[in-house]
C-alpha cells in the first residue's frame, strides 16, 4: 500500500468535545485533511515541541525520547495504518541500526514522539478517503 505523508496543520480547542483537542493533519502537496480529537496532555505535548518550549521537567515523550537515544534506538516514521469506529491505530518504525521494529501506539502519542525525533508521518489513501 502507498504510504501518503502528513504534516501537522492545526491543533485547536476541540468545538466538539469538552477538554479535547483537534489535531489537523494535512497531506503533503494535497489539499486533503485528517482531523483527530486528542487529549489535554497530549495536545500540550505537541504544543511545547512544535513552539520548542522547555519545560523545567522532561515530560514522557520527552523522557521517552531520551531513554530511546540512551539505547540508540531512533523512531524512523509514524503510520496511521488503520480506523475502526472512529478510533485512529498507529505504529511507531523503530529501528538501532541492526533491527527494525513496529510498536502499537496511540495515534496522539505517536505524533508527540513523532516532532521529538523529527520523523515523518505518514497514512493511507482508505483513511484519507473516508
Amino acid at each position: 500500500m502507498k504510504k501518503i505523508k502528513l504534516d501537522i496543520v492545526g491543533l485547536s480547542y476541540s468545538q466538539t468535545q469538552s477538554g479535547a483537542y483537534a489535531l489537523v493533519l494535512g497531506e503533503i502537496n494535497g489539499r486533503r485533511r485528517l482531523p483527530i480529537i486528542i487529549g489535554a496532555f497530549e495536545a500540550q505535548a505537541i504544543a511545547i515541541e512544535i513552539e520548542k518550549m522547555t519545560p523545567s521537567r522532561p515530560l514522557t515523550h520527552d523522557l521517552f525520547k531520551s531513554l530511546a537515544g540512551s539505547y540508540s534506538i531512533n523512531i524512523q516514521e509514524i503510520i496511521i495504518y488503520n480506523l475502526i469506529d472512529g478510533i485512529f491505530f498507529a505504529k511507531l518504525i523503530c529501528s538501532d541500526g541492526k533491527k527494525t521494529s513496529e510498536i502499537d501506539a496511540r495515534t496522539s502519542d505517536a505524533i508527540a514522539l513523532a516532532v521529538r525525533f523529527d520523523c515523518p508521518i505518514y497514512t493511507y489513501e482508505f483513511i484519507l478517503a473516508t
